[in-house]
Order: C-alpha cells, then structure tokens, then sequence
C-alpha cells in the first residue's frame, strides 16, 4: 500500500486478513475479489484450498502481474480499473460468496464513482461483502493539502474522508446494503487519531431480497 492509505503493515493486513478468512470460513468457496492488488501475494497467504480468487488491475500493471504471477486454476488477474463495473462479470458464480477487498483504493476515486460501485457490488452479490478503508474527514482535508504544496505523484491523496457518523449514509447507498460497520483497528496511542478506519459492507441474502420485494407498499 501506499503511505496515502492503510500502510502494509502487519496491522493494517491483519485486519483486512481477518475479515477475508471470517468470511470464507462461511462460504468455503467463495470469490475474493482484490481491487488494486499490484504484485501482493494475498493468495498464497488465505487460500483454503477451494475458493476463487480475481485481481482486478488496470490492464498495463495487470500485464506485469500475469508475467511474474501467472494465472492458475483458482486464480486470475483481471485487467479492469476499479471503478470499471465490467470486473464485476467475472465473477462467475456469485452464489457461492464474493468478498471484495480494497485497501487504499476507494478514498482515491470520487464519492460518486464510489457509491456507484458499492450500489453494482450490492445489486450483484447477495450475501457478499466489500472491505474498504478511510481516512477521517479531517485528517483526509490535511493530506490533500500537504500533498498540493508537495505536488503529489499519482495515485495522489484521498479524495474524500470518512468519519464514523457517516456509516449510516453508506448503508443508504443501495437497499441491499444490509449493514456497514467499523471493523476494529489497534491503533498505535501517540498517532491513533491518523490511522485510517477499516469498514466492512454487508450486501443483503437472497431471501431478504425476497421479503423485501414481496412486502406490502
């Protein structure tokens, strides 16, 4: 990860670890789909023999990631920008469980390019869930600062923050956001205040799908 988002430590890995083993251990054979993963080897760290796993990279780094990691049987480099909806039809077997992991990805692309994704990921995975990670909104308005009198390179800094307050306008996102919450950090106690948030989305089962749709007006 860049110095922008969640920083590649141990930490910051566990956490979005965690969530991806909790989640497969649930859906055994599930699909993790891990947006601008670059050259990480997450992989090889939480497979558990039977799931699926898609890297989704623009298609000139996702041409350097097939040439030193090639694609096997239960794992692919799809070469789409994030904020490309067409990743989202390689998934090809929803049912079984889709998980999206993007450490460091969202805070980068417009609020509106982000609710647009999180409404495709809600309206296409039932029973999935997308991890993301936020800068507060304040400390989120200092990078962006710093970075301007800096003239920061690309991927540049966020482009919007994020504070607890406004988990509830994540969830109103889509109808089939069924839940959004804080996935806890150990922050470190001088700095706790500029570690980024971690929050896991919860897309809504086929069967509450159902009960909404067939409810009385």
């Amino acid at each position: 990860m860049t110095s922008w988002g969640v920083d590649g430590s141990g930490r910051a890995r566990g956490v979005f670890d965690a969530v991806v083993r909790a989640y497969v251990a649930r859906h055994p054979q599930a699909t993790v789909v891990a947006l601008g993963e670059g050259l990480g080897t997450d992989f090889w760290r939480l497979d558990n023999g039977r799931l699926t796993w898609l890297t989704v990279q623009p298609p000139d780094t996702a041409a350097v990631r097939r040439m030193l990691l090639p694609d096997g049987p239960r794992r692919r480099t799809v070469a789409r920008a994030a904020a490309d909806h067409g990743w989202l039809d390689a998934v090809r077997d929803p049912d079984l469980g889709v998980i999206v992991t993007a450490p460091g990805i969202l805070m980068r692309l417009s609020p509106a390019v982000v609710r647009a994704l999180l409404a495709a990921c809600a309206e296409r995975f039932p029973d999935g869930a997308l991890v993301f990670d936020a800068l507060p909104r304040g400390v989120a308005a200092l990078v962006r600062r710093g970075a301007a009198l800096a003239g920061a390179r690309p991927p540049g800094p966020p482009r919007w923050g994020l504070d607890r307050t406004q988990l509830p306008r994540v969830a109103g996102v889509h109808p089939a956001i069924a839940a959004v919450r804080e996935v806890p950090v150990l922050r470190p106690r001088r700095w706790g205040r500029l570690t980024p948030m971690v929050c896991e989305v919860r897309f809504a089962d086929a069967r509450s799908r159902h009960r909404a749709s067939s409810a009385p007006a």
